[in-house]
């Protein structure tokens, strides 16, 4: 049987490692729950000692692309990329060493509509299998609904295993964000990951709301360990007191250290 695996992420703002309470990003600022004094290519490095490949780096708004590079390049290859992709750029950050690139906001209009030719094009132009499309998302009545512009701004595209399966031709594999519990190290959305642990297809990185080992646990239960799972700010490496980054290595070994 599969387990869920944690996977590490890199989330930028204002240049910075941080890790902030994702649903009061706007142009503002943010409630920033951790402000790194490390560097990103610090982390970078990190992650790639320890070869936890299929990470992110998330650029949270402008003033970003710099530390961006500078992750990218500390380990060519090992981390995808978010925040301002388009079919204009998508190239250049591959070619910066991205192994892939995740996008959300491109793929909709202002008015939240989805723009399907919009995806095609960018699977024509670098190959699905290059793209994590971002399904991340906010409540709407008794489902979700994908949130774009840094999560303020609810599409009309529902969450769900039909619209899982519809974009899949057009990717690699998903990355989710539970945006309402984002940061705030209160608990999974069990049922967003009750949903998304029933499909079978192309892998789905869930975040949101993981307060440690156990929360890790819950969703390799709740998913059949169809899905990986990152941790932020409960993670020692980002000032949390949740979870150690050494016991998550450990799981993901499947060490009974875990």
């Amino acid at each position: 049987m599969a387990t869920t695996m944690f996977r590490p992420c890199i989330d930028l703002h204002e240049g910075k490692v941080k890790q902030i309470v994702g649903g009061t990003l706007n142009d503002s600022g943010a409630v920033e729950n951790f402000v790194s004094e490390k560097s990103p290519s610090w982390y970078a490095e990190h992650f790639a000692k320890d070869q936890l490949r299929g990470g992110h780096v998330i650029k949270l708004g402008p003033g970003n692309d710099e530390a961006a590079r500078e992750a990218l390049t500390a380990w060519p290859g090992g981390l995808q990329i978010g925040g301002g992709i388009s079919c204009d750029n998508a190239g250049e950050w591959l070619e910066a060493g991205a192994s892939g690139v995740i996008v959300t906001s491109w793929l909709f209009d202002s008015g939240g509509k989805f723009l399907e030719d919009r995806a095609k094009l960018l699977a024509d132009k670098i190959g699905a299998e290059k793209i994590i499309i971002d399904l991340s998302c906010r409540q709407a009545g008794d489902g979700w609904k994908v949130a774009m512009n840094r999560w303020q701004t609810l599409t009309e595209m529902g969450v769900d295993l039909e619209t899982i399966a519809d974009l899949s031709k057009y990717c690699g594999e998903f990355l989710i964000h539970a945006a309402d519990v984002e940061g705030q190290c209160a608990g999974v959305d069990v049922p967003l990951v009750n949903l998304l642990g029933q499909w079978t297809g192309c892998p789905i990185t869930y975040a949101g709301g993981v307060r440690g080992l156990d929360d890790l646990k819950l969703i390799n239960e709740a998913s059949g360990g169809r899905l990986d799972a990152t941790v932020g700010s409960a993670l020692d490496l980002f000032g949390g007191t949740g979870v150690s980054y050494k016991r998550l290595l450990n799981w993901n070994q499947g060490s009974s250290d875990a």
